[in-house]
């Protein structure tokens, strides 16, 4: 396998599937296959999912609410797809635990680095949830963070879109994808891929990201074994 020990990145907006909003069983199902496929080659396996579908922090501060609390609901909202994507793969047969950045003991681990690398040495799929634990900061640099922490090889972030293009590719059919690119043309080119706390954080602990289509059946497995699959961010060429 090319990775030993990855960390997936997934949106909470991938869980909604065709719908408006809320889970979408299907699509539910279809990544908990993917992973299992991934976790029987023996690659280690923690995950980070947003709560985009459920409640936006953002969104409701901008509705008048304070920001600080929209992100406390945001959180919350992670730990619900946090549930679902471990029953998910329960379902499959696959041992997973959930740790949680805010205390809800009830139903999820506590956020303790040593106990997560362990789970994720014996086998055991990680999903962390409640992001960092605090406000203004998104999933995304709970991410890279946890990452960094758990000691990941590399960052993949499963979108729809199968890599990182000079231009929204769904807007505009001429977009060209860049197989590889590095942080520092990321930047310079304005592009998309992480907020820039994440984007800094990993850069400065050459820590790569990977961003790849992960509703393409396959396509986490081909990447873990080696394949060149979406678009890859590193600090050098």
């Amino acid at each position: 396998m090319q990775y030993k020990r990855i960390l997936l990145k997934l949106s909470g907006e991938a869980l909604m599937g065709e719908r408006a909003y809320g889970i979408d069983p299907k699509r539910l199902a279809e990544y908990a296959k993917e992973i299992k496929e991934v976790v029987a080659t023996g690659v280690e396996v923690a995950i980070v999912i947003g709560g985009g579908n459920i409640f936006r922090g953002v969104a409701g501060a901008a509705n008048g609410m304070d920001r600080v609390q929209g992100d406390h609901m945001g959180m919350l909202a992670t730990c619900i797809n946090g549930l679902a994507l471990q029953s998910a793969l329960e379902d499959e047969d696959v041992k997973t635990r959930l740790q949680t950045a805010l205390e809800i003991k009830e139903v999820a681990e506590p956020y303790i680095k040593r106990k997560a690398i362990r789970h994720l040495e014996k086998g055991r799929v990680v999903i962390f949830g409640a992001g960092t634990g605090n406000p203004y900061f998104t999933t995304d640099t709970a991410a890279v963070l946890r990452a960094i922490e758990i000691d990941a090889d590399a960052i993949l972030k499963g979108t729809r879109v199968d890599g990182i293009y000079n231009v929204d590719p769904e807007k505009n059919k001429d977009a060209v994808k860049f197989e590889t690119i590095t942080f520092k043309d990321v930047i310079a080119k304005g592009l998309k891929v992480m907020d820039m706390t994440a984007f800094t954080l990993s850069e400065e602990n050459k820590l790569p990201i990977i961003v790849f289509d992960m509703n393409t059946n396959g396509n986490l497995l081909k990447l873990v074994s080696g394949e060149k699959i979406g678009t890859i961010v590193i600090n050098n060429k």
